[in-house]
């Protein structure tokens, strides 16, 4: 069996786990991290619903997954320590750190990897999402205490990387709790309280086996107002700002001594999507038209203050196999019409349905704009994030929504036919899964090809890559530059 480099460019995560280590003292004793969020989770079961907003809060900070990826983009060892891979790519060996254990003392062993594998093979409620994920997984199988194996229908390049996101997340076999307000990890934090519209608390896990959390408790809170997070932030109710809601608000912090920012980078495709079960959107020339009506460079100076990259398919500049397509489609609203009457469309309406998170709204209200100068007429309607996920993430009842797609590795999404974009074109299925049963050395290459394929066909209209721009009390150090994964990781933050 070859042995799996340690370090594989393939997917983004955050701040390196100390692994096989036993705890050890805070550096300075720090009762509460109080953090500033937006778009609070909608539930706490990660299984049931793949809102990233519960990622920020549980991955890596309550629950662990066998291995996480650095900021680098590199895979490091958490609940296993190493792991091997078969020659045909099918079989992965995992060797699970003797260290790793419950709240409850149960050991993170064999058979906990074990039970937690056949759970997402058995569950009918799993999210669609997951599932997708998870259908490259033929067993688990325990080899000894510390030793599992798990087995792949077919090689794939990105399984792994999507085990350590919200599929791999560990719980513990023998807990009994609704996991939709509690939680069952291994991590340094347990959740203690679940304020509906207000704050999640988690504290500290008294016995984790690692080093130990850096705070007795860490305290989310919620705006829907971006001013009202930053007032709270200059009124000193806050520790962190985790990303930035108000660019424009960025320079007054910068300016300041009492705080420091963080301008790193994201794996937040700001898309717009299209729905392509639309007989209009179904048409190439209609969706090369709509790109062409929206001078995007315009569109993020005025939205994001100019923060951010300009993209022109669902990648990022810390993708391996990025590249810069951001001046593919050139504005150009005269040759808009034109395709819109080649089309047989000069008199589209669409249905414009954002959730209402700031980006989204500034942004379909400057698209609308440029849209109605060659034509179109599209409603803006905005919702509540949560009725945005059931109507239209999940009943796809809309013809164009905008929102960032922040999960890493996350284009394949568009081979999906029953995800909220309804596009699976045959042509890109079928390269996405040469790419990803590819050998490493040779799926990068294959995986450009597949994003290019995206762009040259209109399947969306990319916005921009949104930027991490975190602001921290002076005092506050430890937070990772780049928002690379869908955690935010306050497993490696401390207060001096």
């Amino acid at each position: 069996m070859a042995k799996v480099p340690r370090f594989i460019a393939v997917l983004l995560g955050l701040l390196l786990v100390s692994s096989g280590c036993t705890a050890t003292a805070p550096t300075q004793e720090s009762p509460t991290l109080t953090v500033g969020a937006t778009l609070e989770p909608p539930t706490l079961n990660p299984f049931e619903n793949t809102a990233a907003s519960i990622a920020q809060v549980l991955l890596y900070n309550v629950y662990e997954t066998l291995a996480k990826v650095d900021s680098n983009g590199e895979l490091q060892p958490l609940l296993a320590k190493s792991w091997d891979v078969s020659d045909d790519r099918t079989q992965y060996t995992f060797h699970l750190d003797e260290n790793a254990k419950f709240p409850s003392g149960k050991a993170v062993d064999a058979d906990a990897i074990v039970a937690n594998v056949d759970r997402l093979l058995s569950d009918d409620k799993l999210s669609g999402t997951l599932k997708t994920q998870l259908a490259v997984i033929d067993s688990a199988k325990r080899i000894d205490d510390t030793t599992v194996e798990i087995k792949l229908k077919t090689p794939s390049v990105m399984w792994l990387y999507d085990m350590t996101s919200q599929l791999g997340m560990i719980i513990d076999p023998s807990a009994s709790v609704d996991l939709s307000k509690e939680s069952a990890g291994s991590g340094p934090y347990k959740v203690k309280q679940y304020n509906k519209d207000k704050t999640i608390i988690l504290e500290r896990n008294q016995g984790y086996w690692g080093s130990a959390p850096k705070f007795d408790e860490v305290v989310f809170r919620y705006f829907d107002d971006p001013n009202a997070m930053n007032t709270a932030m200059l009124a000193g109710d806050l520790d962190v700002i985790s990303n930035l809601q108000a660019p424009d608000a960025l320079a007054q912090f910068q300016s300041d001594p009492q705080f420091s920012t963080i301008v790193g980078t994201t794996n937040g495709e700001v898309v717009l999507g299209l729905n392509h079960d639309n007989k209009a959107l179904a048409k190439k020339e209609v969706r090369e038209a709509l790109t062409m009506a929206i001078d995007r460079k315009a569109l993020m100076d005025t939205v994001w203050n100019g923060q951010g990259t300009l993209i022109g398919t669902m990648t990022v500049p810390t993708d391996p196999w990025y590249e810069d397509l951001a001046n593919h489609t050139p504005y150009d609203p005269d040759k808009a019409k034109e395709l819109l009457a080649k089309a047989g469309e000069s008199d589209l309406k669409l249905r414009f349905r954002v959730p209402v998170v700031p980006y989204a709204v500034k942004s379909a209200q400057f698209v609308a704009s440029s849209l109605r100068d060659i034509g179109v007429d599209a409603e803006v309607e905005e919702l509540e994030f949560s009725r945005w996920i059931t109507e239209v993430l999940t009943d796809g009842n809309y013809d164009m929504t905008v929102v960032s797609h922040v999960e890493a590795r996350d284009f394949g999404k568009f081979a999906d036919k029953d995800y909220y974009w309804h596009y699976a074109d045959p042509a890109f299925v079928k390269l996405y899964k040469e790419a990803d049963q590819s050998a490493p050395d040779q799926a990068t290459e294959k995986f450009k090809e597949a994003a290019r394929l995206l762009a040259d066909d209109y399947a969306a209209i990319w916005l921009w890559a949104l930027p991490n721009l975190v602001v921290t009390k002076a005092d506050i150090h430890g937070v990772s530059p780049n928002m690379a994964t869908l955690s935010f990781d306050i497993t490696g933050i401390e207060r001096s």
